[in-house]
């Protein structure tokens, strides 16, 4: 990881609300809003600190349907852990997320279709 992408990742997470989402987002997957209640934001500021952590590839998104037919999405935590390692003069940052389930990856492809 270069120092750049070292410091949008140290920003990111200390950012409350965006570590606020990504907590709530671990115990299972939430549509904004009930990412909007529980992180106590508004609904553009959960958008934003959604993007951001998108970008990061911190969340995965699925496509939820109502039996009316209408669909929303939801965002489930895929960032694992963050390490940190000082040493020797220098300052190493490892990220880690979770792996997608096979059949989750299947399911988001053909959606996406």
């Amino acid at each position: 990881m270069t120092d750049d992408e070292g410091q949008e990742v140290l920003a990111l997470l200390d950012d409350e609300y965006a570590r606020r989402i990504l907590i709530a987002a671990s115990e299972e997957p939430m549509s904004v809003d009930r990412l909007t209640d529980r992180c106590d934001a508004s609904p553009p500021t959960v958008y934003r600190r959604i993007d951001r952590l998108e970008a990061k590839g911190f969340l995965d998104e699925y496509q939820e349907f109502d039996p009316d037919g209408h669909h929303y999405k939801t965002y489930s935590t895929r960032l694992e852990r963050v390490a940190i390692e000082i040493a020797e003069g220098s300052m190493e940052l490892d990220v880690y997320r979770r792996d997608e389930d096979p059949a989750d990856r299947f399911t988001r492809l053909f959606e996406d279709l």
